[in-house]
């Protein structure tokens, strides 16, 4: 029933086929994140680096690499887990389908921590400098920890229930910090640290905070998953891994999970930060140097043996992907019973996650209605934008479900040709500005700072979508090779970009002129349009990551009415890059090269290099 330990899964994982050693010397620094982006994109097992220089810990990465891996992890575990949360979200489940349910009391048991007074982790100590010193992208701020489980409590509470598990950026090294003494601390907004952390400054106190790495792989997803209100992360990871998370309280200012095989203790004081970063993240481009909180770092503990788990992020997909793919198998069916109304919600895991959202509605209040305006489809979108990090959202496109052949929004390519063919630009467009937006999102006004745009869609198809570029097609001066992406979406290459140039007003005025756009719903302004087409993954990372709605959208015979902007003609988003955006993930020639050699030597590793 479930791995109660890292190194147990390890040996599983490799008994059954799924995980291959590495005893090959390999570095920290770059050369194991190039090896891993590698195996991962080439569909390879999880790798245990037995050997990594200058450090006598082993590493492990890509547990979570492939869906048939993840699946395999918590085979024993993930179903019950499901029908926990459909419980929770409505326990009347449990005496109307008994049969479904007859498991639960179980469930509810595993899911319970338990406090003990020590745990294995807390066998050695070591310095911070120890740990595997690892950054991901040449242009990181310092070696981070890219699988924590950072753990913290409601300041002057000490029962379990109030505490907070997360999957926050800990920064090791580099920068300003203070070596073996510092760490830096990276949380977005909207997070339940940022609760606790705002509650200890107010009472002027130091918010004590535990980052764990390793132990169980459930309490890795537990770290990363949205759960019900009330329902806890080391409840979740008790469940999924199929025995009561132990947290070992003797001595300690705040409980320390007794099975992880690392700890990193210490205190975030009120009002201290430093910069931290820059980092290559999983948008595909460096989040920039900020400043943001600091912990003093009071022990460092470790298993024997212990193993450092790890992940690299950068554009999609990548490992962090197949954490969403799992969120969705768990928690997917209970989204209309958390949102009424709302059958399927896609946080397009190509895009970057939090700028584009799709998602399916209903019209159920009007069904009378002979107008095609959607009503209750946008109270629907609000409500979506109100829950949790879903509240980061730049882009959210919601249809109706009665108007879907085929309803679904995990279908991309097929969702868009849906709405463009019903969407109608004078009315369906509806902003949100001066607004929050994703702190690692670069296209905005400033950190955390941007707009929204929700597009709303009901009612048959009004408009045809063309499928080819014909010869009446003109562009303006300095605008060039369109390519089509999908039928009735264009991209067309625009000249770069400078500071408030005037491209995008100037683009939709003379296209309005010169004609020829009939059938274009949507035009994108990029900088290589045949990227862009290439792919529909290229097309919505492209499109929705370097775009700020309220900034970087126009259209043809635009116009405002009643506050209401909309335009009769072609939507046009500038997607070029921006002179603020922050600089795409390039990798290390040197390292490439080095991994090209042991790509060459003909061994069990080659084979995905």
């Amino acid at each position: 029933m479930g791995y109660r330990t890292l190194e147990q899964c390890v040996n599983d994982m490799e008994k059954h086929g799924h995980l291959l050693r590495v005893a090959e010397p390999v570095e920290a620094n770059l050369e194991v994140a190039e090896i891993h982006r590698r195996v991962f994109q080439s569909g390879g097992p999880a790798l245990l680096f037995e050997n990594v220089k200058d450090c006598r810990f082993r590493m492990v990465s890509n547990l979570f690499g492939t869906m048939e891996r993840s699946r395999f992890m918590f085979r024993d575990t993930m179903e019950s887990v499901r029908r926990a949360i459909e419980l929770k979200v409505d326990p009347s489940q449990a005496a109307a389908r008994p049969w479904r349910y007859w498991r639960a009391p179980l469930t509810a048991l595993t899911m319970q921590p338990r406090r003990s007074r020590s745990g294995p982790v807390l066998k050695n100590q070591c310095r911070l400098s120890d740990l595997p010193q690892m950054k991901s992208w040449p242009d990181d701020g310092g070696p981070f920890v890219t699988l924590p489980q950072v753990y913290s409590h409601v300041p002057q509470q000490t029962s379990l229930k109030h505490s907070n598990l997360g999957m926050y950026r800990i920064q090791m090294g580099g920068n300003d910090y203070v070596k073996d003494e510092e760490v830096g601390l990276h949380y977005q907004i909207h997070r339940g640290i940022g609760v606790h952390h705002q509650v200890a400054a107010n009472l002027e106190v130091d918010l004590p905070v535990n980052v764990f790495v390793g132990g169980t792989p459930a309490m890795t997803l537990s770290a990363v998953m949205p759960l019900p209100e009330g329902m806890s992360e080391l409840t979740f990871g008790g469940a999924l891994s199929g025995h009561r998370i132990s947290m070992a309280t003797g001595g300690l200012p705040l409980p320390v999970y007794g099975e992880a095989d690392f700890a990193i203790c210490g205190r975030v004081e009120p009002g201290k930060v430093k910069p931290e970063g820059p980092f290559g993240d999983h948008l595909g481009y460096y989040s920039l140097a900020h400043e943001f909180p600091v912990m003093k770092v009071e022990r460092v503990y470790h298993r024997d043996n212990a193993i450092w788990p790890f992940t690299v992020v950068g554009r999609p997909p990548q490992e962090d992907s197949q954490f969403g793919e799992l969120i969705h198998e768990l928690t997917g069916p209970i989204i209309p019973t958390v949102l009424p109304g709302v059958h399927e919600v896609n946080a397009v895991d190509a895009a970057g996650v939090h700028p584009l959202l799709l998602a399916v509605g209903s019209e159920r209040y009007t069904p009378y209605s002979q107008d095609d305006r959607p009503m209750e489809l946008l109270t629907q979108a609000n409500a979506i934008l109100g829950q949790g990090q879903m509240s980061l959202a730049k882009y959210l496109w919601i249809a109706d479900q009665r108007d879907m052949v085929k309803p679904g929004c995990h279908e991309i390519a097929d969702f868009f040709q849906h709405m463009l063919a019903r969407a109608d630009w004078r009315r369906d467009l509806h902003f949100q500005t001066q607004t929050t937006i994703d702190t690692l999102d670069y296209s905005g006004q400033g950190l955390n700072l941007g707009s929204k745009l929700v597009i709303a869609a009901r009612g048959p198809a009004r408009f045809d979508l063309k499928k080819e570029i014909s010869s009446d097609l003109k562009l303006p001066a300095g605008f060039h090779s369109p390519h089509l992406c999908l039928p009735g979406i264009l991209a067309v290459q625009g000249p770069p970009a400078g500071r408030e140039d005037g491209v995008l007003r100037n683009f939709c005025e003379q296209a309005a002129m010169l004609g020829g756009t009939d059938g274009f719903r949507l035009i994108i302004l990029v900088d290589d349009p045949d990227m862009t087409a290439r792919s529909i993954d290229n097309f919505v990372w492209i499109t929705f990551t370097r775009s700020n709605p309220a900034v970087d959208i126009d259209g043809l015979q635009a116009s405002i009415r009643d506050k209401h902007w909309g335009c009769e003609g072609p939507l046009v988003i500038d997607a070029r890059i921006k002179p603020h955006h922050a600089p795409p993930l390039i990798e290390s020639p040197e390292v490439t090269r080095r991994v090209d050699a042991l790509a060459s030597r003909g061994d069990a590793l080659s084979r995905y290099l």
